[in-house]
């Protein structure tokens, strides 16, 4: 099987938007009644829970963005503040062979292989739609798995709280690590609920190809429900750990940025309002809904918790 890097693909030969929300129409549609709802705003299902590899999280009423919006319009400082800097300069990191380290508080601590983490889902990847919001959004088709599935895997002890991701540190490619943008390499942290929840996923691919090096390729994770800054990419280290990670950007702003990132459209940044973003794709902003439209699902998660502090 030929597998091509995200720098050989050329544009024509990416499936056409259309061509691949046609192509799952029938999946859809058979999938419907043992649904009942779907994951955004209606809640989740047992049946939603426990999806096979052929059918998919959907998300009603939301086109999908496109494959080129997608590709072209990021957030990666590892390879310039630009949105278009990743695309232009992401291809040049090597991820393949690609290990990640993985130590704290767990049984099975040790440097995995890419291979290693994947194996085990490569038969049982799923197609998850989520919406991604960073003051703008898009709604992307990641495929993946449960982030809950390999932290089982590790078996982490009782005096593991939180989870540790950190991203690559390789200025020699990542030409962004070479300016004190933040301080690198890139950390973001969940707390052990929010990791062990099923819709935190870590994403392999997108559009039904394998995940582009500007998308955060070879193994990024995905919390639909906190805004994309959270999203850490090209991962390299999963620690098990007690006390509450530093975020990158907690660590750089804490006023602007707290660890929880949760989207909250009644908490306002510092520096502007978070009661509306905009659509990749649209003319006008509409309104941002409470943990991204996955409040059904999540909102236990935080019961109790002041909101405005805990931001």
């Amino acid at each position: 099987m030929l597998i091509k890097q995200s720098s050989d693909i050329k544009e024509n030969e990416v499936t056409d938007q259309q061509d691949y929300l046609s192509r799952r129409a029938f999946i859809k549609a058979s999938i419907a009644q043992g649904l009942g709802a779907s994951l955004l705003g209606l809640g989740v299902t047992e049946s939603a829970q426990a999806l096979s590899k052929d059918k998919e999280y959907t998300l009603e009423g939301d086109e999908v963005t496109s494959y080129k919006d997608i590709t072209t319009y990021n957030n990666f400082y590892e390879f310039g503040t630009g949105k278009g800097d990743p695309a232009k300069n992401a291809h040049h990191l090597p991820t393949s062979p690609w290990s990640i380290v993985v130590e704290g508080e767990c049984e099975k601590a040790g440097r995995y292989s890419l291979e290693d983490i994947l194996k085990p889902h490569d038969s049982e990847d799923r197609i998850y739609r989520f919406r991604c919001v960073e003051g703008w959004s898009m709604v992307i088709p990641w495929q993946g798995f449960p982030l809950s599935d390999l932290i089982k895997r590790f078996q982490p002890t009782s005096k593991a709280k939180y989870v540790r991701f950190e991203t690559l540190h390789d200025p020699e490619y990542m030409s962004g690590q070479r300016r004190p943008i933040l301080d690198w390499p890139y950390v973001e942290g969940l707390r052990m609920d929010e990791a062990m929840h099923p819709l935190a996923i870590l994403a392999t691919g997108l559009y039904g190809k394998t995940l582009p090096n500007q998308n955060g390729a070879p193994l990024r994770l995905v919390v639909p429900w906190k805004y994309g800054f959270k999203n850490i990419k090209s991962i390299a280290k999963i620690s098990f750990v007690e006390e509450q990670p530093v975020s990158a950007w907690t660590k750089s702003i804490p006023e602007e940025y707290g660890f929880y990132s949760n989207v909250n459209p009644t908490v306002a940044h510092p520096r502007w309002s978070q009661k509306r973003e905009r659509r990749i794709g649209d003319f006008f902003k509409r309104d941002t809904l409470m943990f991204n439209g996955y409040a059904d699902q999540v909102a236990s998660l935080y019961s109790g918790m002041d909101l405005t502090k805990h931001f």
